[in-house]
């Protein structure tokens, strides 16, 4: 069973998952996917439906193992970085409040995604940048991994049992989890395996966050469950 760290009283932090948790992309991800599907006369669902839970990589050499992986993901990025570019899509309700409210260096995001196109989303949502961003070319060990979040609480000088994790996918869940962290679950209809408390949305997660980071929340899971 997982059994949620207790706080100790110090400095609170909170690291953020980005998309699918602070920006509404799915829509966008999902086009993306299909049109590089397309490219290669592949079935678009299938293609998504394995993108949602691989890295890019590992997509690839699932869907497309005759292709050249790089020129595979060559255009899987030329197609990402126009979305960001000229894409639709939005911040989720609540996310501004949010980020404005937390002290600067308290908080970091933690992605899957790029640095650069999470900046250009952020700047077109209005959403702040905090001192710390983890993104794909900061690690070696992608989500599941603890990596990416055991780094950012290092980048922070935050000990672990002190940060708390806001994510709305199985992986990031299983990463926050694996690095000893406090992980509560947004944006999705039931609670992901694992989280210690879970929101439907992001708004309604707002206070609740907000209390944590100054401490006058106890952390208290509300569900717990075994993760490989």
């Amino acid at each position: 069973m997982i059994s949620e760290p207790r706080p100790s009283g110090a400095m609170r932090y909170v690291l953020f998952d980005v998309d699918g948790t602070l920006i509404d992309a799915l829509d966008n991800q999902r086009l993306v996917w299909r049109t590089w599907a397309e490219r290669y006369g592949l079935d678009p669902d299938e293609v998504h439906r394995v993108a949602l839970r691989t890295r890019p990589m590992e997509t690839f050499a699932q869907v497309a193992p005759d292709q050249d992986p790089r020129e595979c993901l060559a255009a899987l990025h030329e197609l990402e970085d126009e979305d960001v570019r000229t894409g639709t899509y939005g911040a989720f309700d609540g996310a501004s409040e949010l980020l404005g409210a937390l002290r600067p260096g308290t908080w970091a995001l933690v992605t899957s995604n790029y640095e650069h196109r999470v900046r250009g989303r952020f700047a077109r949502t209005g959403l702040p940048v905090p001192e710390v961003l983890v993104d794909a070319a900061a690690v070696e060990e992608g989500k599941p991994s603890p990596v990416p979040y055991l780094q950012a609480a290092a980048r922070l000088g935050a000990r672990r049992e002190d940060c708390l994790v806001i994510e709305d996918a199985p992986s990031g869940v299983r990463a926050g989890l694996r690095a000893g962290m406090t992980v509560w679950g947004v944006n999705t209809s039931t609670a992901v395996d694992g989280v210690h408390r879970h929101f439907g949305t992001l708004r309604e997660a707002v206070e609740e966050v907000l209390a944590f980071a100054s401490a006058t929340l106890p952390a208290r899971p509300e569900a717990a469950a075994t993760v490989e």
